[in-house]
């Protein structure tokens, strides 16, 4: 592919079923109940093709029509992380992308890749709360895994644990999401989210699903572990 030329719609499609394994589509099914439409590609390969994209012609990418196999959603989520452009058409390209995403990889992957946030938290925070009160099950846990990935400091810890805290959500990956990210929190700042968990703001289910999160994390002791099923409600 060359760097400035313009991807059709078949091209790129192509290019995704060149990459593509099924012995990896069956697997990585697996992991992705209710995502139907799965080529097969690796999340490696896909970002060497996202970054390729990025230094091309991005513009007419994104533009591009696509029939919603998972492949294509992840590249474009991931096309607007790595391409070069101002705060303002990123916002509105993750604006049109993020009510898209229909599963709990192309969010977290995605998210990941959004690095940008990181050197400009002031400015991205209201626009990640707006997307945490659309209130549909993705747009809340992108909202909650780029909080956890570029907010998770001593200087936000206070609002991050206040936003976990006021999350009401009957999904499976909006309480996991936020589990995940309380986690964090405690592997950061034991003492401080251990206390915040004894006061109980979490629903009993996100509550005692982030207690196992952090019983599961390496960097926690063995005994500490254990102190921790104290925790459990």
């Amino acid at each position: 592919m060359e760097e400035k030329k313009s991807l059709t719609a078949e091209e790129f499609r192509s290019t995704l079923r060149e990459l593509s394994s099924e012995s990896y589509r069956e697997f990585h099914a697996g992991l992705l109940p209710g995502t139907e439409k799965i080529m097969g590609v690796r999340v490696p390969e896909l970002r060497k093709l996202a970054r390729q994209i990025a230094k091309g012609d991005w513009q007419s990418f994104l533009s591009l029509p696509d029939e919603g196999w998972y492949e294509e959603i992840m590249v474009k989520g991931m096309v607007i992380g790595y391409a070069s452009m101002d705060r303002e058409r990123r916002m509105q390209e993750l604006d049109a992308f993020v009510p898209r995403i229909d599963n709990w990889a192309v969010c977290d992957c995605c998210a990941s890749t959004c690095k940008f946030i990181q050197k400009d938290r002031e400015a991205w925070y209201p626009w990640l709360l707006e997307k945490r009160n659309q209130g549909t099950e993705f747009s809340i846990r992108f909202a909650v895994v780029a909080l956890m990935d570029y907010y998770t400091d001593e200087t936000w810890l206070e609002q991050l644990l206040e936003i976990y805290g006021g999350i009401r959500h009957e999904a499976y990956y909006v309480k996991m999401g936020v589990a995940w990210a309380v986690s964090l929190c405690y592997v950061r700042f034991p003492e401080r989210t251990e206390e915040w968990l004894k006061e109980q703001h979490l629903d009993v289910t996100t509550h005692n699903m982030a207690v196992q999160k952090i019983r599961e994390s390496r960097r926690v002791s063995r005994e500490k572990k254990e102190e921790l099923k104290a925790l459990k409600r």
